[in-house]
């Protein structure tokens, strides 16, 4: 096989006519990957997209080819996938307002160029859900907000309708399911890519705790920051730390690391109804 690319968090190699993508315990944040990883996070990502690969496979098709042939070294931390042309978008949905879209929408009153009504707060439930794309930006820089009119621009008006109707059918699906699971999901990241007849594919990974943001339903309240279960307990971590977000990060401390790890287990868990083993 030959390592075709190394990214922060996955590793992608050429086999053959298909692609092996490997995901690494490795864990990133502010675009910079920390040196300490999260045991079994690899797995565990792996195991979750695939899960949602095959819930989702009658609304949009996907990219995976086995999650078996693989080479052992890499055996429940790999999928072997069809090569896709990417999507240079970052195809994003948001159902409630956090993170960067909060950010966002407190200086401009919108978000990736959608206008929001006025009094929203910090978890606020949005409307309806939006489609705020992003750039994909070359390694070392950050991606920065699209509006639909950019992503037009980009891949043209039939590409960038198809995008933002998958990404928010997407969405959708994905946040019915999890909520008759308990869990809500505040927003997600997707990859989308060609095939080489033209079909528009989902690729990476789908509906991770590194792609998503998962809160439990049973303590949602607007107006705060919400229990998440993902890396942002790495990120508060890191606020507290006083580091400055630049290179090189700083070892993660072992209750952080452990308490990470029990987010991602416990959201696999709630969502697959499978038990960790």
């Amino acid at each position: 096989m030959e390592l075709l690319h190394s990214g922060k968090v996955r590793d992608v190699y050429a086999d053959g006519a298909d692609l092996i993508l490997v995901a690494s315990d490795r864990v990133s944040i502010y675009d910079v990957v920390l040196p300490t990883p999260i045991p079994d996070k690899g797995r565990l990502l792996t195991a979750l997209s695939l899960w949602w690969f095959e819930q989702l496979s009658d609304l949009v098709p996907n990219h995976v080819v086995s999650a078996t042939e693989v080479p052992a070294e890499f055996a429940g931390r790999a999928i072997r996938c069809r090569r896709l042309e990417m999507v240079p978008v970052e195809c994003v949905a948001r159902g409630y307002l956090t993170g960067g879209g909060l950010a966002e929408y407190e200086r401009t009153g919108a978000v990736s160029g959608v206008p929001l009504p006025r009094g929203l707060v910090e978890a606020s439930i949005l409307p309806e859900p939006i489609f705020t794309p992003s750039t994909k930006a070359p390694k070392g820089e950050h991606d920065e907000p699209m509006t639909y009119e950019q992503v037009v621009d980009k891949v043209g008006p039939e590409t960038a309708e198809r995008l933002r109707e998958i990404t928010i059918d997407v969405y959708r699906r994905g946040a019915e399911i999890a909520a008759d699971r308990g869990i809500l999901i505040a927003d997600t990241k997707l990859e989308l890519g060609w095939t080489p007849d033209g079909t528009l594919m989902l690729g990476d990974e789908l509906l991770t705790s590194d792609s998503s943001r998962f809160w439990p339903a049973e303590s949602y309240q607007p107006g705060r920051v919400q229990f998440s279960f993902d890396k942002q307990y790495v990120r508060d971590w890191a606020v507290e730390s006083g580091w400055d977000k630049r290179p090189p990060a700083p070892e993660v401390p072992a209750d952080v690391v452990e308490a990470t790890r029990a987010r991602y287990v416990e959201a696999y868990e709630k969502l697959t109804g499978n038990r960790w083993d």
